[in-house]
């Protein structure tokens, strides 16, 4: 897909909490095509100690406003700095970077999307397009409690939502691997982003019950397209990859 290099207008910015922002972004033409998956890299200006974009997924492509998503956690002084974007300010983002999900191939398939943190990012838009399709996802999204949960009320406005919270004040008590989904339903295929340990756990659950499973990794990623080598993983088909343009989305069975 071609890339842009856009200076994208913040048209709103929404606080989720003390650590999570949602960034709504336009421009005067209308926005390239975008896959769910896919992400984008931000230039940080008025960092001092930010020198390299910063990666973040494509939480949601909003057509009728013109409108790209933008999920960021403010941890560090580059996404700090993001957080303290206002109304009217200037992001200079490249995008659409990587390669996305695989969509369900007919509307019977179910498919089970699975995130935790800020992973549950670009499941948002996964959701979407598949909705879209007339295929109705089904989300299982965990967090340390309730008051970590992000986004709850877009994610039940698309499709199915399951919850857990490792102190149980939301949803059922446990990690995702826990939820009494895995025994009461059967699924297609498998989505899932979040923490490393997660992922892997949510993968050897789907290769014990014989579906496949997609990950979306989150290796540091500096440039986007393959130039710097810091997001390289090793695969069991091609050796040593850059995430940034082999994924960041890969089948499990290739890495894990």
């Amino acid at each position: 897909m071609k890339k842009y290099c856009l200076d994208l207008t913040v048209r709103c910015v929404e606080h989720i909490n003390d650590k999570y922002v949602l960034l709504r972004l336009t421009h005067e033409q209308p926005l390239p095509e975008m896959l769910p998956g896919q992400f984008v890299e931000v230039r940080v200006d008025g960092s001092p100690s930010t020198f390299l974009r910063r990666p973040i997924s494509i939480n949601n492509v909003d057509r009728t406003n013109n409108e790209l998503h933008l999920l960021v956690a403010c941890i560090g002084d580059g996404t700090r700095r993001l957080g303290e974007l206002a109304e009217g300010d200037t992001l200079n983002v490249v995008l659409p970077l990587g390669n996305g999900f695989t969509l369900p191939a007919d509307n019977n398939q179910k498919h089970l999307l699975v995130g935790g943190g800020v992973g549950v990012a670009p499941l948002l838009y996964l959701g979407q397009q598949m909705k879209l399709m007339g295929a109705e996802p089904t989300f299982l999204l965990g967090a340390r409690s309730a008051k970590d949960l992000l986004m709850h009320d877009a994610f039940k406005a698309v499709g199915r939502v399951f919850i857990t919270t490792e102190d149980g004040s939301e949803g059922e008590k446990g990690f995702v691997t826990d939820h009494s989904i895995w025994q009461k339903e059967t699924f297609n295929l498998i989505s899932t982003c979040g923490p490393g340990l997660m992922m892997k756990a949510v993968a050897r659950l789907s290769k014990e019950k014989g579906v496949p499973c997609e990950v979306s990794l989150e290796n540091k990623m500096a440039c986007g397209v393959g130039a710097c080598l810091c997001c390289v993983e090793k695969t069991k088909d091609k050796g040593n990859v850059c995430v940034c343009t082999e994924g960041p989305v890969f089948n499990a069975e290739r890495i894990w």
